[in-house]
């Protein structure tokens, strides 16, 4: 569980400074990004918004998109990512591709 809190809190910073860091750069009022409590909400007007939430208990990370819906990622330590068991997309795959067609710009996450 140790390993779990480590990891997932690892990812969880890493996402919020790349988004602290992409919304100070668009510039643009609405969107926001807040992170309590193991909750990351990254809220882009009328584009949607992302909830990215830890889920000690299955050790996961869950994300709620406005795009694709609700996955679930467990973590492989093999390919040192989360990964969604039904289609194998990692987290930092999917979240890259929408975000990047949502704010018309190259983003790197830092997150696999």
């Amino acid at each position: 569980m140790s390993d779990y809190h480590k990891i997932s809190d690892e990812t969880m910073d890493t996402l919020l400074e790349s988004l602290e860091s992409l919304l100070d750069a668009s510039a643009n009022r609405e969107y926001e990004v807040e992170y309590s409590s193991g909750v990351l909400t990254l809220s882009l007007g009328d584009k949607g918004t992302y909830v990215i939430n830890k889920q000690p208990p299955n050790k996961q990370i869950w994300l709620s998109s406005p795009l694709s819906g609700p996955k679930r990622y467990d973590y492989s330590e093999e390919k040192d990512a989360w990964f969604y068991v039904r289609d194998g997309t990692s987290l930092g795959s999917l979240l890259k591709e929408e975000l990047e067609a949502a704010l018309r710009t190259d983003i790197n996450l830092g997150v696999k």
